[in-house]
């Protein structure tokens, strides 16, 4: 009986495992190179998708809509409410809202994306064996939202300057502190985001309602339009240690040195703790760079435990129908 050979190995095909990385070493390629590729991709298509393959003009005009129209909104609410002390509040409420339509963005594009990839789209699971990282898809997925976002920004502070009086001088603008407070702002906000994603991943029923209730709840904690000292002393302490106020407090006076603080002020818990004194711009970053920090590497940890939990549970193909 004559006996079997084993063929040869084929030298040509992929021996990755399945879930390692494009580009990893021993592929012939860089692994930097593989993440690269990798966040491209995912951020083209999450565009795509955003847009719904739309033309990009007619997306663009529609995405801005939504900022500009709630500034306006705002700024009317204060006319009628403040009367005439309402020109020096104009803009304080303008650069608010324009760094908060990316905090808005931000946070719900990464648990956005888990929730259309499972329940829409029922690709969450091909998306979690493929050979990408799961975090870097996502996260390239949530950075065409941010880049809508940021378009809202720069639209509502345009409107603001042209239309609403809100003075601007570029030699007066800090910009040494408004590119370092954007920075550390964006990574908070994408770790928030990353939070949320971890949290959406284990949720059964109706959590296309979360990021908009938890964007709401740091609307309301992050000084934006209106001060902390309107608001009792505990839910002034829970923003004093979340990174989106001081994010916002730092670009506000990158803008306007002279703007009223949002965070600190007399009567608020800020005051009492530092003798009443508003903070300055460096200790702003410096708190945005401490907090961001921590809620960096909480969101890390809760989210790769969410994706554990969510393998091991089958959570990944769960349809939910919410």
């Amino acid at each position: 009986m004559a006996s079997v050979t084993a063929p040869p190995p084929n030298v040509t095909a992929s021996t990755r495992p399945i879930g390692q990385p494009i580009g990893s070493p021993g592929e012939g390629g860089s692994r930097i190179g593989g993440i690269a590729r990798s966040f491209v991709t995912a951020a083209k298509i999450g565009w795509r998708m955003e847009a719904n393959w739309t033309d990009p003009l007619l997306f663009f005009i529609y995405s801005v809509a939504k900022p500009v129209s709630a500034a306006l909104i705002l700024v009317v609410m204060l006319s009628i409410v403040a009367g005439p002390a309402a020109a020096n509040l104009r803009p304080f409420v303008v650069i608010g809202t324009a760094f908060w339509s990316l905090v808005t963005s931000g946070i719900s594009g990464l648990a956005w994306s888990i929730l259309d990839d499972r329940e829409r789209y029922r690709m969450l699971k091909y998306i979690y064996v493929s050979p990408s990282d799961f975090i870097v898809v996502l996260l390239g997925r949530g950075v065409a939202r941010i880049g809508v976002g940021a378009a809202g920004s720069l639209i509502t502070v345009a409107v603001g300057i042209v239309a609403l009086g809100v003075p601007f001088d570029p030699g007066r603008i800090d910009w040494p502190v408004l590119i370092v407070a954007t920075v550390f702002g964006l990574t908070s906000v994408v770790a928030l985001a990353l939070l949320l994603a971890a949290v959406c991943l284990q949720t059964r029923q109706e959590s296309r309602s979360y990021p908009e209730a938890f964007a709401g709840a740091a609307f309301l904690v992050s000084g934006a339009v209106f001060p902390l000292t309107v608001l009792p002393t505990p839910v002034q302490a829970l923003g004093l240690i979340t990174p989106l106020g001081w994010w916002i407090e730092a670009a506000r006076r990158a803008f306007i040195p002279d703007a009223p603080s949002g965070i600190g002020g007399p009567g608020s818990l800020l005051a009492s703790i530092n003798g009443g004194a508003a903070p300055t711009s460096l200790e702003c970053l410096v708190a945005l760079i401490v907090t961001g920090a921590l809620a960096t590497l909480a969101s890390a940890v809760v989210f790769r435990r969410s994706v554990r939990r969510a393998q091991d549970r089958g959570l990944l193909d769960v349809t939910t129908g919410s």
